[in-house]
């Protein structure tokens, strides 16, 4: 009789055990954030280009469950998205442009985020001007080479058109000095094709000369100039102005992307493929 009343007990716990173990859900991934919702951002070209958004999006969201929805454009649209209240946050790359944006109460604050630099690209060998940038705009201008602008009102054409007065030149007098209206990537294949100049951001020139299938045979004329710095700078949209934004999650952006271990990251990204950063992290400190 005690060994059937065993057996007995043995399958009523078994049958226990099954039923608890079958009515259970699976257990949710313990390392990642729950979802939060939308961050939305107007960036400029140069950080979608690269693909450093690509890269980053889904670690902030694993980190702290917003997603990153962004739009990239030049950094005049960009901040004037943030100008109507069409977006979040910016992240951009002209300093007195987004001095203004806080200055006229449509920003928050601004904060460093990155930096790298421009350099000037074209038909002839590498380093022809090395960093003597006035030497070869001069040239160019003189010359009447061939030369595309963005002519988009981006951090990139707004630095190339203080450049060209602050070495006693206008480039509208050369007759081969067109405008594209476009990114930077495209500017830069449209340069190729044309066997023109242009002015481009280091990450964004490195994304696009190492593509084997674009071929672009132009190569860095002129690089390493004081004058060439490109900061990038994150400011969120004032929510006084605009109370709908998402504030919460702006700050959780900033918050994130100036941590130590994601300006780490920025530090790393580009160097084993292309053998250097396409940014340098300088979270706190304008370069």
């Amino acid at each position: 009789m005690k060994k059937i009343l065993s057996a007995l007990l043995i399958v009523i716990m078994c049958f226990c055990l099954f039923a608890c173990g079958g009515n259970e859900e699976p257990a949710e991934d313990q390392g990642a954030a729950a979802d939060k919702g939308t961050l939305t951002m107007a960036t400029t070209t140069s950080t979608a280009d690269t693909g450093l958004l690509d890269y980053l999006a889904p670690l902030f969201k694993e980190d702290t469950g917003w997603t990153l929805e962004w739009t990239a454009v030049g950094t005049g649209e960009a901040l004037k998205m943030g100008e109507n209240g069409d977006v979040d946050i910016v992240l951009v790359h002209a300093k007195a442009s987004e001095e203004e944006f806080i200055e006229n109460g449509f920003g928050v604050e601004r904060f460093p985020v990155m930096y790298n630099d421009f350099v000037v690209v074209g038909p002839e060998a590498e380093d022809a001007y090395g960093d003597d940038l006035g030497s070869c705009l001069t040239t160019i201008s003189v010359s009447q080479m061939p030369f595309v602008s963005r002519g988009d009102d981006s951090g990139t054409d707004k630095k190339e058109k203080k450049l060209w007065p602050a070495f006693n030149l206008d480039p509208a007098a050369n007759p081969n000095y067109i405008e594209s209206g476009q990114g930077m990537g495209a500017t830069i294949t449209m340069a190729d094709e044309q066997k023109a100049y242009c002015l481009t951001d280091r990450g964004t020139w490195l994304k696009f000369k190492n593509d084997a299938d674009l071929g672009i045979e132009l190569n860095i004329v002129c690089e390493g100039a004081k004058d060439l710095l490109n900061q990038y700078g994150v400011i969120a949209v004032n929510p006084e102005k605009y109370p709908e934004v998402n504030n919460e999650a702006a700050n959780a952006f900033i918050q994130w992307i100036c941590s130590d271990e994601v300006q780490q990251l920025i530090g790393e990204y580009g160097v084993e493929e292309y053998g250097q950063a396409l940014f340098t992290p300088n979270a706190g400190t304008d370069a």
